[in-house]
């Protein structure tokens, strides 16, 4: 299933994280799950399993998944959690619009979403001993627009604040981009993202 924008973010209405918060209701395991808003909207802050160790990877923008409903780069993001001893994902996004083509992404930032997704962001790392595990995996999407190293650069920030551990899992291009989950092996061993800063910088 695809997912096109109904129209540019600052047209819709868009909860603050907080707000997103608090449930309404929606029908899936929240025993298990972790899905904020928590029913489907052109914007999506965090989708994950509940779980003490988790991996958080970091996509460019939400699909179409859900809980119970994981799409395939959802998938594998799982897979490879598991292999590398974790016990539970979260999926978040350098930028929090669903869209299922990144060219569809909206082409100005909307500053209220971008900080709405940066106060999620540093949720999900005060609510789980430090040092967090953050997977870079973004791809080269990265240059879909112009706006997304700036995000990128935020969540470093906030990652700092918490003492987060930045990975990327894969080869990277040539460019240096992180790879995207998608054609990942499940096998795959996730690397110390060592040279982040340098990375950012060069994406200037």
């Amino acid at each position: 299933m695809r997912h096109i924008p109904s129209s540019d973010t600052v047209h819709a209405k868009v909860l603050s994280f907080r707000d997103a918060l608090i449930p309404t209701g929606a029908d899936f395991d929240r025993d298990r799950w972790i899905y904020v808003p928590d029913h489907y909207s052109e914007y999506r802050y965090i989708l994950g399993t509940k779980g003490r160790h988790p991996l958080i990877c970091i996509g460019i923008n939400p699909s179409t998944a859900s809980p119970g409903c994981l799409d395939n780069t959802l998938k594998s993001v799982q897979r490879i959690a598991a292999y590398n001893h974790f016990d539970s994902f979260i999926m978040f996004n350098v930028y929090a619009q669903r869209a299922t083509i990144p060219d569809d992404m909206e082409p100005m930032l909307n500053p209220s979403l971008h900080l709405e997704n940066m106060k999620a962001f540093e949720w999900i790392l005060s609510e789980y001993s430090a040092p967090c595990s953050v997977w870079a995996a973004w791809g080269a999407v990265i240059t879909k627009r112009p706006y997304l190293s700036s995000c990128v650069r935020d969540m470093v920030d906030i990652g700092n604040k918490y003492g987060a551990e930045w990975y990327t899992a894969g080869s990277r291009s040539k460019a240096g981009h992180p790879h995207h989950p998608l054609y990942l092996r499940s096998d795959t061993v996730l690397d110390p993202f060592m040279d982040i800063d340098s990375y950012l910088n060069s994406l200037r």
